[in-house]
């Protein structure tokens, strides 16, 4: 990212003695586009070093492979359900999802911020916003189908098993649904933490602590109070950690079961939980535009 020095759409290509671009000159989203795909790819080591493909690999091998089990089982016993919906899963395997953003939102940023230069060319300086809303997009994607490819193998599994269609898709549907909000959450929360040091290690650390530290936090606060009885803030504990969080959303808006210990109470709270998710994406975009303010790329 480079700011321009002409005008803020008025960029020019810095002459450094090289041959000069002759090419076509793409536009801003091109740009964006292009510096989110390169990220998408990175996430799981794609144009990388074969180090780098390694733990993605063995992440999605992780989180597909019970999947491909709960299958087996289904069809094999002739069972009317799976093992585990498709809710659940998300939720059991948020570990794995944990350890894959943690790795991936560090080596996104912080080679950008050590070096203070991106590894793409570009035909024309690329704005802040745009650098911030495609490295959170790009991570927000890699982690979504990390947790939707266990989710297609299982539905796929389900109906080769001979599992009601009419069953299997509502419940599908849903677990895509509070993927994605699990995924813009995590996500924002990762890349935020990560984008305040250059050093990959202490990014990978930090981040794994925290979400570690915020799902002990609200475990322990859901637990006490419904184990005496204070239900309404039981639920309300659940706010504290993201993937509670996106599981509150999903049960609000989505519809459906709920895995909590106490889902959101009523309208009002399902209310309280979109605000709040809301309220941690937009404050995760201000603290990445201000850090970027105060740093060169």
């Amino acid at each position: 990212m480079s700011v321009p020095t002409q005008g803020p759409r008025g960029g020019v290509i810095h002459d450094l003695g090289f041959r000069h671009y002759e090419g076509p000159r793409a536009g801003s989203r091109a740009i964006a586009l292009a510096l989110y795909v390169d990220t998408l790819r990175g996430a799981f080591g794609l144009g990388r070093t074969a180090k780098s493909k390694i733990m993605p690999a063995i992440l999605l091998f992780a989180l597909v492979l019970p999947a491909v089990i709960m299958a087996l089982i289904v069809g094999i016993d002739n069972r009317l359900t799976m093992p585990a919906n498709y809710t659940e899963y998300v939720l059991s395997t948020s570990a794995l999802t944990s350890l894959f953003i943690a790795g991936a939102a560090p080596a996104s940023v912080s080679r950008d911020l050590r070096f203070r230069v991106v590894a793409l060319y570009f035909s024309r300086p690329l704005q802040r916003v745009e650098y911030v809303l495609a490295k959170y997009a790009a991570l927000a994607s890699a982690l979504f189908l990390m947790m939707a490819i266990p989710l297609i193998v299982m539905y796929a599994g389900a109906l080769l098993a001979k599992l009601s269609i009419g069953s299997q898709t509502p419940d599908f549907l849903r677990g895509l649904g509070g993927a994605a909000v699990t995924a813009v959450l995590v996500a924002g929360i990762a890349v935020t933490i990560a984008a305040m040091t250059p050093r990959r290690g202490v990014g990978v650390a930090a981040i794994i602590v925290s979400l570690i530290v915020l799902a002990g936090v609200s475990g322990t606060v859901t637990t006490v109070a419904d184990e005496n009885g204070a239900e309404t803030t039981a639920a309300y504990g659940e706010l504290i950690s993201p993937y509670a969080l996106a599981h509150g959303v999903q049960h609000s808006v989505f519809g459906g079961p709920s895995e909590a210990t106490v889902p959101p109470p009523g309208a009002t709270g399902g209310a309280i939980f979109v605000l709040v998710a809301v309220a941690v994406v937009a404050a995760c975009l201000a603290l990445l535009m201000a850090r970027y303010r105060k740093v060169s790329i």
